[in-house]
């Protein structure tokens, strides 16, 4: 009888006085492709992250039993005993060999995953020197092939590209690329689609089913997205607070849930819940005609005497009216992001764009007022909080700017007013205001990121996909947040997405974007129930 590459038996892990995965068991087949599931902070990436020890100051006990197999190894009448190893007991020295080899990882956000001073090529050439011993130029003729397996377009070209130069997707196939190189047995895929557009996402889960059969490994997805768990994966293992709630083959799982968690994870679809749009509401920002474009090199000897340029946003034109949402939805590089960052004055633009009648000056000074009329979320708050200030600095940061006339007294009453606003107070979160963003979890940490952009009390807020990098249930959290305090603010939102459920649940208006051009715009209704663009049909049919 064949034993199971991983079997998983009463892995506890804990950091300090908490424990965070509490005594979970299972087993994976070479072949086999297993979803662990859960909210953030269930314990689902710690749990991978334990097999190689990649988890500083962790206590890890139980047993994690690995099987080197081969492809081979799958047919009954082989006859090698492969060795058992437990990969909890094995030294770094030891775990040196697994990690990369045997167990790859492709991780969430490429972006922080990859190094940006390196060129993609060079960073897969270099996982095949160390781990295949190939020389410099063996190891960038097999890079290049690589590349060209993930479904990369001109392989050689890109692979002397640095991460930034490259799309969203671009990028996790460069991860995906990278994790491959050893010919891995275990792929552990951490979230690999989560801040992806529903396009891109289903090309990343076909590139993954694809290469799971070619080369016979096992694949354990690490994601909160139950579509993706339905498209790609084979059994599912749901987790709360540490423990294994429920488990089995997916479809008798998501079809016939029998715990309370999972079913909620099922119905956590986020409601509609905002006021019906104003037709004479006040225009808080307005473009016309606006246009965005990036300085390029073109190839070839002509680069030298005279640059190119690429048009990242295209006569974009829109009216932003108080309380109400537009949402701007289309797939990566189509533009939006790019679209936002003018709207917040960083980005050079042509045409006419205005802030309550006023347009950026590019000119800090001049900007000042503008600035706190116009405020930002960003993706992952994560990045965008500063890990060395605690929640009273990071809040008061923008007070000390835009609201001096406050004095010490009147900047705390402010922060603590506005901190309760978004669920944040110091009843449930003793210490609150000394406190790190590294001691919140996600939902918690965008919280803290919507009161840093609050509290100089904004007129507009730009949101830069708020949602994507979090779990279904606390998306539906931050977006019930949202809702209400547009309508207890009367704040606009500038909403950017690739999510059409976000844009269901939070927009007035919508704006369409593909290749930089506004291919459709309308009301809510119109757009999302009665699409006329072809791409349009395309992104509201995906999310069937």
């Amino acid at each position: 009888m064949r034993l199971p590459l991983l079997q998983v038996r009463d892995l506890r892990i804990g950091f300090q006085n908490e424990d965070v995965v509490k005594g979970i068991s299972f087993n994976l087949d070479l072949g086999e492709k297993l979803a662990l599931v859960g909210e953030s902070g269930s314990g689902k990436s710690v749990t991978a992250l334990s097999f190689v020890k990649l988890l500083e100051g962790a206590r890890v006990s139980g047993r994690v039993l690995w099987t080197a197999q081969d492809a081979d190894t799958l047919h009954p009448e082989a006859t090698d005993a492969p060795h058992t190893h437990d990969l909890v007991k094995l030294s770094e020295r030891q775990l040196v060999h697994i990690r990369g080899q045997d167990i790859a990882f492709v991780f969430q956000e490429p972006m922080t995953a990859l190094n940006p001073l390196m060129m993609v090529g060079d960073q897969i050439a270099e996982v095949l020197e160390l781990k295949r011993g190939m020389t410099r130029e063996e190891a960038w003729h097999e890079a290049v092939e690589l590349l060209n397996l993930t479904g990369i377009p001109e392989p050689v070209r890109r692979a002397s590209a640095y991460p930034h130069q490259l799309s969203g997707g671009q990028r996790q196939r460069v991860m995906i690329a990278m994790a491959l190189a050893c010919r891995p047995r275990l792929l552990v895929a951490d979230e690999p689609t989560t801040a992806l557009d529903v396009s891109l996402r289903a090309q990343i889960l076909d590139l993954l089913n694809d290469l799971q059969k070619r080369f016979g490994m096992a694949v354990l997805l690490i994601t909160h997205d139950l579509n993706t768990v339905r498209r790609f994966a084979d059994q599912v293992l749901v987790m709360e607070k540490g423990v294994v709630v429920e488990s089995g083959a997916v479809d008798a799982v998501l079809t016939y849930p029998e715990h309370p968690y999972t079913q909620r994870l099922i119905n956590s679809q986020p409601p509609r819940n905002v006021v019906d749009a104003n037709a004479n509401a006040p225009i808080v920002m307005q473009a016309k005609g606006l246009r965005v474009s990036y300085p390029i090199r073109r190839s070839g000897w002509k680069g030298w005497f005279k640059g190119d340029h690429f048009v990242a946003v295209q006569a974009a034109s829109f009216d932003l009216r108080a309380g109400q949402t537009l949402g701007v939805i289309g797939e990566s590089g189509s533009g939006k992001t790019t679209l936002a960052l003018a709207a917040l004055g960083l980005m050079p633009s042509k045409g006419t764009l205005t802030i309550d009648g006023a347009a950026w000056q590019g000119k800090s000074a001049q900007d000042l007022s503008l600035r706190r009329k116009v405020q930002v979320v960003f993706q992952d708050p994560f990045s965008s909080l500063s890990p060395r200030m605690n929640v009273q600095e990071l809040v008061s940061e923008g007070l000390t700017l835009h609201a001096p006339e406050l004095d010490a007294l009147g900047r705390l009453r402010r922060i603590l007013v506005t901190l309760a606003a978004v669920g944040l107070t110091e009843t449930e979160f003793p210490g609150l205001l000394q406190r790190y963003p590294h001691e919140f979890s996600g939902g918690q940490r965008q919280r803290l990121a919507i009161a840093r952009a609050l509290v100089i009390e904004p007129q507009v807020l730009v949101l830069d996909e708020p949602t994507s990098a979090l779990d279904a249930t606390t998306q539906l959290q931050v977006l019930q947040l949202l809702q209400k305090l547009q309508r207890e603010r009367g704040l606009s939102y500038l909403l950017i997405t690739h999510d059409v459920s976000v844009i269901r649940a939070m927009a007035h208006h919508v704006m369409v974007m593909q290749a930089g051009k506004v291919v459709e715009a309308g009301t809510f209704d119109q757009i999302l129930n009665n699409p006329q663009a072809p791409y349009t049909k395309i992104l509201v049919g995906a999310e069937a």
